[in-house]
């Protein structure tokens, strides 16, 4: 089963960096403005947003779960670049070059992905869907909380952990959503 959830893991992240490329084209690597901290906000209105569809409320948007992890996913590997680069005044790196620091962390995130599917034995594949947007969600109010602290924490991990896990989780929910078939 491992090595179908990296498969699985595999094309859903190709899924999302087609868009990010696409978006890249249209817009540039307009995101290089964004500081880390918008960003996590940026992904906090995803998961909400989530979490409001799951819960019933009106879709008067039209997009669906899917695309909003998707757009976690993206922002997730955009936070990441952006905690390496630092952010920018401008939009100062080619589309190319965007596209091969986009590619390393989204390779960082399934690595870190098989390592822990390995030491969790595939326990995301029994998760709820409904439990990846909660877990999102608290990675989101940790990230904000070390933020707060400057980075100062006492034992936990630092924002880039939780820019993973948030990434994984994404990647996990558009997985059982069948979005990788």
């Amino acid at each position: 089963m491992a090595n179908d959830t990296n498969i699985q893991f595999e094309r859903v992240l190709a899924l999302c960096r087609d868009l990010f490329g696409k978006k890249l084209y249209d817009y540039g690597a307009s995101w290089r403005i964004m500081r880390p901290e918008s960003l996590t906000d940026q992904i906090y209105i995803k998961a909400k947003r989530i979490r409001n569809l799951e819960t019933g409320a009106e879709n008067m948007v039209g997009e669906d779960i899917n695309s909003e992890l998707i757009g976690i996913v993206n922002y997730g590997i955009i936070a990441l670049v952006q905690l390496e680069l630092g952010y920018s005044d401008e939009c100062d790196i080619t589309p190319d070059k965007a596209m091969e620091l986009y590619k390393a962390k989204a390779n960082e995130a399934l690595e870190l992905m098989k390592r822990k599917n390995h030491d969790y034995n595939e326990a995301w594949r029994g998760m709820r869907t409904t439990s990846y947007t909660d877990l999102i969600l608290t990675k989101i109010w940790r990230t904000k909380q070390i933020e707060e602290l400057d980075g100062a924490t006492k034992v936990s991990e630092g924002v880039d952990a939780n820019y993973m896990d948030m990434i994984n989780y994404a990647v996990f929910g558009l997985i059982k959503n069948g979005v990788a078939e």
